[in-house]
């Protein structure tokens, strides 16, 4: 063949590297996705790996599957179909009843609540679970990221779908949406419309829904650029609300498990916005606003040591430490690295947990209901921060119902949830 036949050797190499990148693992053609606290770049790299038939992760995306095949049929889920709204009257505002609080008297025409209402500390009222938003939100929470995860390790549209439609009825839909405010969270019947505290209801759980976000937008089928758009507003409302109405700031003042989310909270929504230097600012003034004044110099943390589910409030306090200290990480701050006046840090916070965690000797404070999965995740997260023991500790530690899902979701979760 004649030289001006010929196609021009970079050409030629266009072509070969446009083929080369249509047959490549999507992993390797797509960047990272812009997580809050899940690690991006650690993810893809799982994803390459899975991509590649490595039998230990197909093994866990099995256990991923089954739970989000769960969500496939259920919801979606909306703040207006409770059955009365909260105390403002907006049906679209948020409502959820204080936990912990109980009726002391038989409910009568006149006192159609059994008021006044008086506390029962780590026990459930199952109240709260009929005519609230509050297992409603859970569903909401839990499934998108399930879902999102799903579809991110498989592929399949069905998970990105439902997790779109999940997300969509919640946050988005006009008839549907919910208000970005948490002024009616954790009332209590004849006493209080909502109470700063009620922010925990998100903060303990909706930096997973942000992540959630960050996997659908590397490209999911059904989640458009209209959505994108629409959280993006939403958030930045909700972080408005979070940073200036008066419960956001009364939480913040918190010096308990209550200040630690929240402190999660307004990092992960300045993160997810774009406000980088008030993620990093938030991270910063964690370790003497937080740790400092919150982590003994043993490790153990005696404000929630009170407490009748002192294990529970233990591990998830530090769910709420580790990952913020993941945000950290996006944002240029080690704060696992940091040590109080007394020797304070997250290390010694978690190796107070390791002799419960491996089974080695019993928790020696109060609780109510030990689950010694509880542990599991907070583990996993100091040992990939460098911890030695907590490393150790890792083949002793007790799987949570549903598998050890860290190899494909490496941040923590509250594995013994109970709401409040």
């Amino acid at each position: 063949m004649s030289a001006r036949h010929r196609l021009p050797l970079v050409l030629l190499t266009v072509l070969a590297a446009f083929i080369t990148g249509l047959s490549a693992p999507a992993s390797a053609r797509t960047a990272p996705p812009h997580t809050t606290v899940l690690d991006g770049i650690r993810m893809q790299q799982t994803k390459a790996r899975l991509d590649h038939g490595d039998r230990q992760l197909r093994g866990a995306v099995r256990s991923l599957t089954a739970r989000a095949d769960k969500w496939l049929d259920q919801g979606p889920w909306t703040v207006v179909d409770k059955p009365r709204p909260a105390p403002g009257g907006d049906i679209h505002d948020y409502l959820s009843q204080a936990p912990y609080w109980w009726p002391s008297r038989s409910p009568t025409a006149d006192n159609p609540w059994g008021c006044p209402y008086v506390q029962r500390d780590g026990e459930r009222n199952p109240e709260v679970d009929s005519g609230t938003d509050r297992q409603d939100v859970e569903k909401t929470f839990d499934s998108a990221y399930d879902l999102s995860l799903a579809w991110y390790y498989t592929g399949e549209q069905k998970y990105a779908r439902k997790a779109g439609q999940v997300l969509r009825t919640w946050f988005l839909d006009p008839a549907t949406r919910m208000n970005p405010n948490l002024d009616h969270a954790q009332f209590i019947p004849c006493k209080y419309d909502g109470r700063a505290i009620g922010i925990i209801d998100f903060s303990q759980s909706y930096t997973s829904v942000l992540d959630a976000l960050a996997l659908l937008d590397t490209g999911a089928p059904g989640w458009s650029g209209k959505d994108r758009t629409g959280m993006a507003r939403w958030n930045g409302a909700f972080l408005d609300w979070l940073q200036n109405s008066d419960f956001g700031k009364q939480e913040s003042a918190a010096t308990n498990n209550h200040g630690t989310f929240y402190d999660l909270l307004l990092a992960g929504l300045a993160h997810a916005t774009g406000d980088r230097a008030l993620a990093r600012r938030t991270v910063l003034d964690a370790r003497s606003r937080r740790i400092a004044p919150q982590i003994a110099a043993d490790g153990s943390q005696p404000q929630e040591l009170t407490r009748t589910r002192s294990w529970h409030y233990s591990t998830f306090d530090l769910v709420a430490y580790t990952r913020l200290a993941a945000i950290g990480r996006h944002v240029g701050v080690d704060l696992w690295a940091w040590q109080g006046p007394d020797g304070q840090g997250l290390s010694k916070a978690v190796d107070y947990l390791l002799p419960a965690a491996t089974g080695a000797a019993a928790w020696p404070h109060p609780e109510l209901e030990f689950h010694r999965y509880a542990a599991t995740d907070v583990m996993h997260a100091a040992a990939d921060a460098g911890d030695a023991q907590a490393r150790r500790a890792v083949p002793s530690l007790e799987a949570p119902p549903g598998g050890d899902l860290w190899a494909l979701r490496p941040a923590a979760e509250q594995l013994d949830s109970i709401a409040g």
